[in-house]
């Protein structure tokens, strides 16, 4: 105990330390964000829905492939439409990574437990020299 009182600065670099460590892993805890393999994988095991949450100018520009477009305003209105069946895993991909993430909420609010955001978003896509149509 009397190193515990002498020390205490060295306990608490510990648990600092131990905290940065486990920060990134809970940080996303809630596993709403997929990198571009982890989605690609999704999409080919278990058949999930690409919804691409960016304009319609953005989308012509270059989108994933397979991908079906509803801009984010629009996103509670049509992804019931499109996507019926909410045990479906649904990848949620814009511009960045931003508002797919939104957009992943949405979905869950929704009932869509297996929305995921792609981290990175079409950036990450074209990073990890994957695929994408015009």
């Amino acid at each position: 105990m009397k190193f515990i009182v002498d020390n205490w600065y060295l306990l608490l670099l510990a648990l600092v330390s131990g905290g940065m460590l486990l920060w990134p892993a809970l940080r996303n805890v809630s596993g709403s964000q997929l990198t571009p393999a982890a989605a690609v994988q999704c999409i080919n095991r278990e058949k999930a829905v690409v919804i691409d949450v960016c304009g319609a100018e953005e989308f012509a520009a270059g989108h994933v492939g397979g991908a079906r477009n509803v801009p984010l305003g629009e996103l509670e209105e049509r992804l019931p439409a499109l996507v019926k069946n909410k045990a479906l895993p649904v990848v949620l991909v814009c511009a960045s990574g931003a508002r797919a993430k939104r957009a992943a909420a949405i979905a869950r609010k929704l009932g869509y437990e297996k929305a995921q955001a792609m981290a990175g978003g079409l950036r990450a896509w074209r990073a990890a020299s994957l695929p994408v149509e015009k």
